[in-house]
């Protein structure tokens, strides 16, 4: 019997994200889409789940002005943010 060995021409690397920040920009989507969804509840809410969304608006503001301030210094364009989003929707 002949054996012949196989040598592996090209060096195996690591796998590195395409776009290393994805979580935050997952991150990012997430919080806006949870602000929408807390300003469409509010206009329907009735008695104490008014201060309740009010606090869930407030919170989700918050938290999407601090991502987007973290995304600028990590050099991201935020409009980019929006063309991923749709992007994202045409492939779900």
């Amino acid at each position: 019997m002949v054996y012949e060995k196989y040598v592996k021409e090209n060096p195996v690397f690591p796998k590195k994200d395409k776009f290393p920040n994805s979580d935050l920009v997952k991150s990012i989507i997430k919080t806006r889409e949870d602000l929408d969804s807390a300003c469409k509840n509010f206009e329907f809410a009735e008695g104490d789940l008014i201060d309740y969304y009010l606090y869930q608006i407030k919170a989700a503001q918050s938290k999407y002005n601090y991502l987007l301030k973290k995304a600028k210094r990590a050099g991201l364009i935020v409009s980019m943010i929006d063309e991923i989003e749709i992007k994202q929707e045409d492939v779900g």
